[in-house]
This record gives C-alpha cells, structure tokens and sequence, in this order.
C-alpha cells in the first residue's frame, strides 16, 4: 500500500464530450419527427460540422474568459471628475462568442435560408447545440431575432410607412439579419419597470412627439449611414434591460394615458457632431447599475434611465403589447429551447462522466457509473423526462415555422423523394396541423410550451448536477466543459425571464377558456378545437401501428391511448365550464396547464414511437404514460440494466463494461 498524494495515487480520467448530433438520442428523433427526411439529410453534414464546432477548445477558452471577466461600468459610472459617464465593459471572450454567433447565422439562418415551413426548425436544432457553449450570447441573439421579425412584418406593409420610415426599419433589419459582425446587430427588448414587471400596464416610461423643425435636419443616429433620429423623445427608468451591449432596442412607452403602451425603435447610440469624424454618445440612455445575478453572469444587465432618447414608433399609438408580442412570441421560443439546451449538455455530461468513473457494486466489486443498475435507471428516468420536453418544445417550434411560413419551399431548393418530379415537395409530417389551426395552438403552445418546460427543467437539471457528485456542484472554471453548476444557475432563469411561470401559466389557460359575453376568457372554440385536433390525430397515429400491435409487452398502448383521450376530455370539460370566467379557475392555472402540457407531451411520445418504432422508444413511452398516471396498469415492461442503458446512451452505443471493469 503506497499513500497517495497531491501528485500520485488515482486520478480520475477526465469525461470527453462527443458531438451532440450524433449522441443525443432525443435530438435526432426530434429532427426525424418533424423535418422531412429530404431536408434532414441536406441539412445533417452542417450541423454536424456545428455539433464539433460548439465543443473546440477555443470555444470552452472565450466562455472561461466571460465567466471569469464579467461586464463592469468603468469608473462605476463616472469619470475622474465624478461626472456620470456610461461606458460598459464587456470581455473579449464575449464579443468573441456573439460574432461566433453572427458568422454561423444563429439568427439569420431563417430569414437568408429558405427551408420554406422549416425553417424555425432548422434554426432551432442547430441552436441547441450551441445553448450551453455560447455563455448567455443567445440572449440578446433572441431580442435580436424577435425584433428582426417584428420589423419584417412591418416592412411587407407596402403602405403602412413613410419613406423616411421604410429606411429606418430597413437599415435595422439588414443589421439584424447580418452574418458579418461587423456589421451585425443585437436587440434590446425594454418592457420591465418597478411599478409593473410583467404587467406593462403599469408602464411609467413616457414618449413625447417632438419632431425637429422643418428648417434643419433631424440629427443622426448613425453619419456614415445616414440614419436619422427619430421624432419621439422618451422619458423614464427601465428596470431589467439585458442586452446592454445591444446596438438597438424595442421599447415600450406611453403616449397618452388614454390609449396604453406603444412600441418603439431606438438606436443605443447617436452621432455627436461636437465631437468631430464618426463620434457618438449613448442616444439618452444613462447605465444607473448592472445587475448582480444568481447566474447568467457573463450577460450585462442594467437598470437604465432613459432622458430625451430618440425614437420611432412601431405601429399604432397604444398597440405596443400587440407589438412586442411578436418578439415575446419568438424570445419564449427561443428560451424553452435554451432550456432543453441546457439539459441536454447536462445530460450529455452526466453520460460521458458514467463512461469513465468507477463506483463500488458490493462486495468488493467496482464498475463503471454506465453499469451501475442504479445510476443507469436515474439516468434512464432523466432521459425519459427530457426527451418529453423535447417534444413539447419542438411541436411549438414547429407550429412557429409553418406560421411563419406556409408556403412549400420555393422551386429551386425544393426537397425532392427518389422518384419525385422537380416540382413536387415532399409530405408533411404526420402532426402537422392544418393552416387554420396553426394561429390557435400557437397562440396556446407560445405560453403553454415556455411555462411547462422551463419550470421542469430546473430539478432535472439538479438531478444531472447531482449525478457527478460533488464534481457537479463545483464550478469547474479550469475545466468549462464539465462546468454543469453554471449550466444549472443559468438554466434557473427561464422560468423567470419572457414571463414567469404563474404569469404564462395564467395566459395559457386564458387562452383556452373560451370567450363569453360576461367572462374574462379571451380564447374560443377554435384554440380547443385546434387542440383536440392534435389529440385525435397523434392517437390515431398509434392505433393500427407496431406500436399498438406489440409495444414493449403488448398490453399497455390501448390503456393509454383511452387514459390520455379521458384526461383531454376531463381538461376540456373543466375549461368549457369556466364559461369564460377566469377567476375560480385562476388558482389552478398551473394544475390545469401543467396538466395539459403532460397530456400533449404523452401523445407526442406515442406518435413518436409510432412514426419511429424500436424496444428503446417504445419502453421510454411505457414509462412516461405510466409516471404520468394516463395508465393504471402499463405492465413490467423491461426495466433491466441493459434497457436502461440502451435509453440512456442510445441501441449499440453502450460503453464496453466489460472490459473496463477488468481494468478496475
């Protein structure tokens, strides 16, 4: 016996992460169950290519440095003369990480890519991989996108601008869209207040119209691009603004008490003549404090007081909230899935850490975590969980692309099926819904899909901390690649940021509660109709399949298949009896839409199971049914280790026990 020491003794083998493409399981039945099979393989080499890319060295280098180096205010805020100045700091390691972002097209994919209704799906796929590398740069990379979404609906309104108009919301939407980063541009989205959060009702910021004189020129936003400033002076005090960096902002403000909030567009900076050549200055913003967080560290966020900053309106006056719900619907997105993001790099770690650490067995025997019955079923039921959330989160992504984009793609990038003429594109997956269904189960899904899923992601992302020991809980900034407690501090944030879970919870079901003369609901038939719809047809999708023939032990599929029908037509019912009164049914928003978001989760699992049969799938979808009380009796299944690991790791990819318990 030899006593080890600070040098010698056993070490344990560092965890190697594989290219998430091709190791997660859930990601590539989601691809296979929403894209059609034409688009998934022209579109399989690039991502792969991302999936090595997201995990360089060089990457896991620039997150350490913004983790380490976080934005300050030089000066506190104030020069050597105790004059307030607001000049932010960010770390080399962030900027390098948003032009990262830019030059892969994170945001521009979907609008200088035509994959017609797939589009957002792509967008989405390629950006989850790149969630748990990019320290918190995709946040501000999803204002950016909500507000270039928000700009390309304004401008396909061939009437509905100025000239002056149509240049100013052009120029922004060419910057947003931009894969150059020198040229590239991010988004604020400024709704928060003291006086409201999430109720923008309250909104205490005020916007003046106060144009410059017809006899001289509006000053510029920008000298070299000719950009003017715009003819509305705003006023007030934002009180959570991420995106500090940003080079723009969506704001909302009011301009007469009658009419509510609007919607603005503003420039971060302005040109200062006085200064001389291309100078600039903060367009009326002053940085009162950056925000000290639990997590999303590497992210400046800022308590802002706005004086004089010059503006254009978006829209109407007093149609703000119909504005930015456009961006919200696409900043939701895009937070779910940096939640799933987040819990599959977790996920991912958990499994290559169970490939290489030894764990005692008993007696005297030692095998690797990736043989330990235990450990392979809590991964296996962590698995499962994810993998129900992947669902949730894709259908919506799914449905936000074919709003987006009904049309077929274009002639020339058509998807063509050996066989199939130039002409011809390939059929849509088997849950796509109806155009006139898509506007409802959106209008649902965007807050239902957000709620759920970044709500139960924070204790399975605790599970998969936990499942590396007391490595888990450290930082292991040395080490970022393994770094799961940051991971976990930031996946926290979801349930918070884009609306809490309480507050979309609520909007969630007032969406469904049906609209009635003297009730508060504002939903209709047609959003339960449009779910009812995605019910009836995963169902039917199951009965007739392998699936309902065997399954894993033949009994289960019809008891489940009635279980979630009942639970449908329960939730249904108690909606419908509500008769568009919200109260009584408001302290059950979240049971009720929680709920709900189970039951379409459940038939999602089913219909993937079907579509993409195998042991594994359709063992998982025993499970879920069965946790989720749709069946009573779902029978035994297969809960031995070797299933267990087949869930966890994928049919084949099992890491070899046998010859590395030898090595033990």
């Amino acid at each position: 016996m030899e006593p080890a020491s600070s040098n010698t003794g056993f070490f344990q083998e560092q965890p190697v992460l594989k290219n998430q493409w091709h190791d997660d399981v859930s990601l590539q039945r989601i691809a296979r169950l929403f894209l059609p099979r034409p688009l998934l393989d022209q579109i399989s080499p690039e991502v792969a290519r991302l999936g090595d890319e997201v995990l360089s060295p060089q990457i896991f280098d620039w997150v350490a440095d913004a983790e380490r180096n976080q934005p300050y205010l030089r000066g506190g805020g104030r020069d050597a003369f105790g004059k307030p100045r607001s000049e932010l700091v960010v770390t080399e390691g962030w900027r390098k990480l948003q032009d990262f972002g830019f030059q892969k097209g994170f945001v521009a994919v979907n609008y200088d890519s035509d994959y017609g209704p797939y589009n957002r799906l792509v967008q989405f796929i390629r950006c989850h991989l790149w969630e748990a590398s990019c320290a918190n740069t995709t946040c501000p990379a999803a204002m950016q996108d909500g507000a270039a979404r928000l700009l390309q609906r304004h401008l396909a309104d061939k009437t509905g601008l100025s000239a002056v108009e149509r240049r100013v919301f052009q120029n922004a939407y060419d910057h947003l869209i931009s894969r150059d980063p020198a040229k590239a541009w991010t988004s604020g989205q400024w709704m928060t207040e003291r006086a409201g959060g999430s109720d923008v009702s309250q909104t205490e910021t005020v916007a003046t119209y106060d144009p410059y004189p017809a006899s001289s020129p509006a000053p510029l936003a920008d000298a070299a691009e000719n950009i003017p400033l715009g003819p509305w002076s705003i006023s007030g005090f934002k009180w959570f603004s991420s995106a500090t960096d940003a080079q723009m902002t969506i704001l909302l403000a009011k301009t007469d008490p009658a009419k509510g909030v609007s919607a603005f567009l503003a420039p971060m900076r302005r040109h200062n003549p006085a200064q001389g050549g291309g100078a600039s200055e903060l367009n009326g913003v002053t940085i009162q404090r950056l925000k000290q967080k639990l997590g999303t560290q590497s992210l400046p966020t800022a308590e802002l007081e706005l004086r004089g900053m010059r503006a254009w309106l978006i829209g109407q006056e007093g149609r703000g909230i119909h504005e930015i719900g456009t961006i919200l619907t696409i900043t939701r997105v895009h937070t779910a899935v940096a939640s799933v993001g987040y819990l599959g790099r977790m996920l991912a770690v958990a499994r290559a850490y169970a490939a290489v650490r030894p764990a005692g067995l008993g007696r005297g025997r030692r095998v690797l975590l990736a043989a330990h019955p235990l450990h392979m079923r809590t991964l296996a039921t962590l698995t499962i969980d994810y993998h129900a959330l992947m669902l949730l989160v894709y259908f919506t992504v799914s449905l936000l692309s074919h709003a987006e984009r009904p049309q077929p793609a274009k002639a020339d990038n058509t998807l063509k099926e050996e066989g199939e003429t130039s002409t011809s594109s390939p059929p849509p997956p088997p849950l796509t819904p109806p155009p006139n269904l898509t506007g409802p189960l959106l209008r649902l899904l965007s807050s239902l899909h957000k709620s759920y899923a970044c709500h139960a992601t924070v204790p399975l992302a605790h599970a998969c901390m936990a499942a590396l020991g007391g490595l888990g809980y450290l930082l292991n900034e040395e080490t970022p690649q393994v770094g799961v407690a940051r991971l976990f501090r930031d996946a926290c944030i979801g349930a918070i940021w884009e609306g809490t879970t309480d507050v979309l919870a609520s909007d969630a079901l007032r969406a469904l509660v049906p609209r009635t003369r003297h009730g508060d609901g504002d939903g209709g038939d047609d959003v339960v109709g449009a779910v009812g719809w995605v019910v009836e047809r995963g169902l039917r999708l199951v009965v007739g399949s392998s699936l309902s023939v065997g399954g894993s032990d033949g009994g289960w599929v019809g008891g489940a298949v009635e279980g979630v029908r009942r639970e449908w037509m329960r939730l249904k019912g108690v909606v419908e009896g509500a008769d568009g009164r919200m109260e009584a049914l408001l302290p059950e928003a979240r049971a009720v839409v929680f709920r709900l978001a189970e039951v379409l989760s459940a038939v999602l699992f089913m219909a993937d199971a079907a579509a993409n049969p195998g042991a594994e799938i359709e063992e998982m979808c025993r499970r879920y049914v069965v946790e989720k009380r749709f069946v009573a009796d779902g029978g035994d299944g297969r809960k031995d280790l070797a299933m267990d690991q087949a869930i966890v790791y994928g049919a084949g990819k099992v890491p070899g026990q046998e010859a590395a318990s030898s090595r033990l």
